[in-house]
């Protein structure tokens, strides 16, 4: 029942089969390392978003201490610490610029909070060029 071309062309799916393989191992090998730079690319671009909106999140909680009547620059910088330490922040720098305990109603506070992207970096801090992220917040005195 069979026919001899039929056998024949088992034979050539077989090697049709080898040769899609073959194909499908160099598309995969020219795609890996692109695929792989878009992951690891989008997990460091997250984390420097994360990073700069907990800076401008204890910068603002810094602030808002600050601003409160008879607060002093350590209650604010407890307050901006708190937020920091929480949330994983390394080797930050939280600054008053104009002071608190000196200034009157009315005046204006100025809390700046940075950090380096390179010791704050999940994955590729030394790879990538440092940087130091800067929150900057300025409020009246209450």
């Amino acid at each position: 029942m069979g026919s001899p071309s039929r056998g024949g062309s088992m034979g050539g799916k077989r090697r049709l089969k080898r040769k899609r393989s073959g194909v499908a191992a160099v598309e995969f090998a020219v795609c890996l390392p692109v695929i792989v730079l878009l992951v690891f690319g989008s997990i460091e671009a997250s984390s420097f978003i994360f990073l700069k909106q907990s800076l401008s999140v204890a910068c603002y909680e810094g602030i808002r201490e600050a601003a409160k009547p008879g607060s002093t620059e350590a209650q604010a910088d407890a307050r901006a610490l708190a937020i920091l330490e929480s949330r994983g922040v390394n080797d930050f720098e939280i600054r008053f610029p104009s002071g608190v305990e000196n200034l009157q109603r009315g005046d204006q506070i100025i809390c700046e909070v940075s950090a380096p992207t390179r010791t704050n970096s999940p994955i590729a801090g030394e790879f990538v060029s440092n940087r130091d992220l800067t929150a900057r917040v300025v409020m009246l005195k209450e």
